[in-house]
């Protein structure tokens, strides 16, 4: 009893936490910063649109953290919570190294890490799975393997259709990098007549 107590406890502070981060972006609530707000700062990060990319975080924020508080769905809210957080790491914090102060990737990581583990052990006797009697039909490897893949393969897609090139009117000016690399300076350009 202890264990699921423990169990539940974890999937309560876990997914309730994801819920209200992805509240945070869809309603503004909890001082968050809004629709508006999140479309721009994903927009910020190259993913346009922003308003859709900006939705699709907030609601799978919000879904897969209600289902791992609930117990319900078996792996597929931690391989939803997955999926978010190895977008936000590569997008927002890996530049900015390990640990939380820095923003870096360290709250990513214990999130993923609880999802993980929730994943592959299991939501316990105290979740909507086990009084459907789904918690050991969803334990079996092959669907815990399949959901965690179709996590990483949705940020793998997400990932990919992120634009980072730098904004318009940033480019530097182009250079011949041969002719700098062995010591001359690039020839001019021709005169236009």
């Amino acid at each position: 009893m202890i264990a699921d107590l423990g169990l539940l406890a974890s999937r309560l502070a876990l997914g309730l936490g994801l819920a209200s981060h992805g509240a945070q972006k869809a309603f503004g609530w909890f001082e968050g910063p809004g629709p508006e707000g999140a479309a721009g700062f994903m927009a910020g990060l190259g993913f346009k649109p922003g308003e859709q990319f900006a939705q699709a975080a907030s609601y799978n924020e919000i879904a897969s953290g209600l289902l791992i508080a609930l117990g319900l769905g078996g792996p597929l809210g931690p391989a939803g919570l997955i999926s978010g957080m190895v977008v936000a790491m590569e997008a927002v914090h890996r530049p900015k190294g390990f640990f939380a102060g820095k923003n870096g990737v360290e709250v990513p990581v214990l999130y993923s890490a609880g999802a993980l583990a929730l994943a592959t052990v299991g939501y316990g006797a105290l979740s909507f799975d086990s009084v459907l009697g789904l918690d050991e039909k969803l334990k079996h490897p092959v669907i815990v393997a399949l959901a965690l893949a179709g996590g990483l393969t949705a940020a793998w897609l997400v990932l990919g259709m992120r634009d980072d090139s730098p904004p318009d009117g940033t480019l530097a000016t182009p250079t011949i990098k041969g002719a700098e690399r062995n010591g001359r300076t690039p020839a001019p350009a021709p005169a236009a007549n």
